[in-house]
């Protein structure tokens, strides 16, 4: 069974998160990704918070499977008559360089497409054109410039990121889009494309509800559903509004049994309105049925407060897991707070390969994310990172090197 994207060749100039996570989905789908990185040095993150010494760090590994790493000096005239012949045998240029760098490395646009006119290069910056397009950005950055961080956390503290990289991993993820999509589009026109990913767009385009709720707040002045209705007093922008579920079902973080000792016993509680009546009965308050202050979605919106607090008379008298056998009986949604370690060792994700095992030659046995896409006719198999230039001579070969211009290539320390 022949792999979704069998036959397209990727050449990766990216580094650390963004990039990698974007070349990494490619890969899984079967393209061939060529890893192009520094002699001695590669890609930073094979250094960075390494927990075996001289060993590749797992924030490489699990970036940077199913490629193959080869090992050039792009600034030497002889490693730039390496990367022509790469640009004229791949399909896709992908890269997170500072802005202006390929430039700066002699293969512009306009070079790249004289050279091959089919090479679609697909770039991540960290903004679009504009005041900040010159700005280097981070993870942290992203999510703050994006929107993602004056909208998370609680009212009465400061803005707070979040644990998943919606910046990095994030921006990657929607170019993988843009690529597959240029890809698609080149069989109907032979020409390549500029595709850009920029961090500030991913992530504001991962926060709309809450570019939704600001035009709401303009209208309306106030915003029934977050937890600052009704006691507290609306500003000029949309608020953070702490676990509050961000759409039309008022949802929060209760406690479980065991929360005193565990900082994960929490369950997420989501008052549908359609099973309300089935809430009620399950936590013996039954009147809230027929009660005025209770019968409608709107009429609970000021009494949110009230409602969670008695629910989590409840859930404290479960464990997480207790509580979400039970609320599933009456189709009432609601889900664990599931912490890494329960994450890694949940056997379903390790039946659907969301969660995999891989064997490194230097580390061992780790484990990793898996591909989260599942496709029936092109099923992922999660092959270890490469090793700094492991596939030089292999790849150069493939372009029609002989093995004597290898040699000179590596004796001249190009490669």
């Amino acid at each position: 069974m022949g792999k979704a994207l069998e036959g397209v060749k990727i050449l990766d100039f990216t580094h650390v998160q963004s990039g990698p996570t974007c070349t990494q989905l490619l890969a899984w789908f079967g393209a061939d990704v060529i890893k192009v990185e520094k002699a001695g040095e590669g890609d930073v993150t094979r250094q960075q918070l390494r927990d075996i010494d001289g060993v590749d760090s797992l924030y490489f590994t699990m970036l940077n499977h199913n490629k193959r790493s080869i090992t050039l000096d792009t600034k030497s005239p002889k490693g730039k008559e390496v990367l022509i012949e790469l640009i004229k045998h791949c399909d896709v240029l992908v890269e997170n360089f500072a802005p202006g760098a390929l430039d700066r490395m002699g293969f512009s646009w306009d070079r790249i497409q004289q050279i091959n006119p089919r090479m679609i290069v697909a770039s991540i910056k960290g903004f679009g054109p504009g005041p900040y397009e010159d700005c280097k950005v981070y993870e942290n950055v992203a999510q703050c410039a994006g929107g993602a961080a004056s909208t998370t956390g609680f009212d009465d503290g400061p803005p707070i990121v979040t644990g998943a990289q919606i910046g990095d991993s994030g921006t990657g993820l929607h170019l993988c889009l843009g690529i597959v999509t240029a890809l698609y589009q080149r069989q109907a026109t032979g020409k390549g494309q500029r595709v850009q990913a920029a961090m500030q767009d991913a992530v504001l385009n991962l926060c709309r509800v809450k570019l939704r709720d600001q035009q709401r707040l303009d209208r309306k002045g106030v915003m029934e559903e977050y937890p600052q209705y009704p006691e507290g007093e609306f500003g000029e922008a949309v608020p953070r509004a702490g676990n509050a579920s961000g759409g039309g079902q008022p949802g929060w973080i209760l406690k479980c049994k065991g929360w005193q000792h565990d900082p994960n016993a929490y369950i997420y509680f989501i008052t549908q309105a359609p099973v309300w009546e089935k809430i009620c009965k399950v936590i013996g308050e039954e009147t809230w049925i027929t009660d005025p202050s209770y019968a409608t979605p709107k009429a609970r919106l000021p009494h949110l407060k009230t409602i969670f607090s008695r629910i989590e008379e409840w859930t404290k008298t479960k464990t997480k897991f207790e509580a979400m056998e039970i609320l599933n009986e009456y189709d009432i949604p609601c889900g664990p707070i599931l912490s890494m370690k329960e994450l890694a060792n949940e056997e379903s994700l390790r039946a659907t390969g969301t969660v995999v095992e891989v064997d490194h030659p230097k580390r061992g046995k780790y484990l990793s994310v898996g591909n989260p896409i599942k496709l029936s006719d092109s099923p992922t198999e999660v092959t270890r990172s490469p090793l700094l230039g492991e596939h030089t001579d292999e790849v150069l070969a493939q372009l029609g090197f002989g093995k004597d211009q290898i040699a000179e290539l590596r004796q001249s320390k190009v490669i």
